[in-house]
């Protein structure tokens, strides 16, 4: 097994974890690496027409939101990180503070399909300097206040901490570098298996028009008609499942 993290804390984790095999499984054992990079480097790292299988889990995770000093979440007072990768890249307060007016707008209404991007924008630019994730969803709330009981049941800064954080860690560049077919479909052996979980719209777009357009060009067969959501049983035990869709497509020989 090969797993790719951008998130140095994610791989520390990970190894503790796997690296040493339980009693009962001590004989039969996977070999594990782990590799410091976005999964969009897969073909840099695994040999062509060798892996079985590819699983990539998009997004943030409980690890990084339930961490007050990453900066991933409003719920928490934290710095504006945002950073999968803490060794490098921009940070969500350098966007928030660096950015003209235009390009924060352009950015938040891109990635987070928020509707009132220009507006948020505007109350940004107008409350810098902006340090904290508190401060940030603050402003947004104030700028951004829900008009009717459908935007009352998602938080003002939701879509906008979506864009900022897909912004930052270049997610969905990652995305279609990992579909393009130097990457994904090159490392795949014939028959094996391509799966995505995505958590928002613009994740499951791309990959199911790459989906599509691979089964046209004879690349993959595409296992998923619709996307496979989660039970209201998993729901109930992991609320995070709610927005997660999973498509799969088998490579083709």
């Amino acid at each position: 097994m090969i797993g790719f993290d951008k998130d140095p804390a994610a791989l520390e984790r990970t190894r503790e974890r796997l690296m040493k095999p339980p009693a009962e499984r001590a004989g039969d054992w996977p070999k594990i690496e782990l590799v410091h990079a976005s999964f969009a480097e897969v073909a840099q790292h695994v040999a062509a027409k060798s892996a079985d299988g590819l699983l990539a889990d998009l997004g943030v995770s409980s690890m990084q939101l339930e961490n007050a000093a990453r900066g991933f979440s409003f719920q928490a007072e934290g710095p504006l990180d945002m950073r999968m990768n803490t060794h490098s890249g921009l940070t969500a307060e350098q966007v928030v503070n660096r950015f003209d007016e235009r390009e924060l707008a352009d950015a938040i209404y891109e990635f987070g399909e928020e509707r009132r991007s220009r507006r948020i924008a505007r109350a940004i630019v107008r409350a810098r300097p902006i340090h904290t994730t508190a401060k940030l969803a603050e402003v947004i709330s104030a700028a951004a206040r829900p008009m009717n009981q459908a935007e009352r049941r998602i938080h003002p800064a939701t879509r906008t901490f979506q864009a900022l954080r897909i912004l930052v860690n270049r997610e969905l560049d990652d995305l279609k570098m990992l579909l393009s077919q130097d990457a994904a479909s090159k490392v795949l052996k014939p028959g094996g298996r391509l799966v995505i979980i995505s958590f928002h719209s613009l994740e499951d777009r791309i990959v199911k028009d790459a989906f599509r357009d691979g089964a046209r060009d004879g690349l993959y067969r595409v296992l998923t008609k619709k996307p496979v959501t989660a039970s209201e049983e998993e729901i109930d035990g992991n609320p995070r499942s709610r927005s997660a869709k999973l498509r799969a497509a088998e490579r083709a020989g």
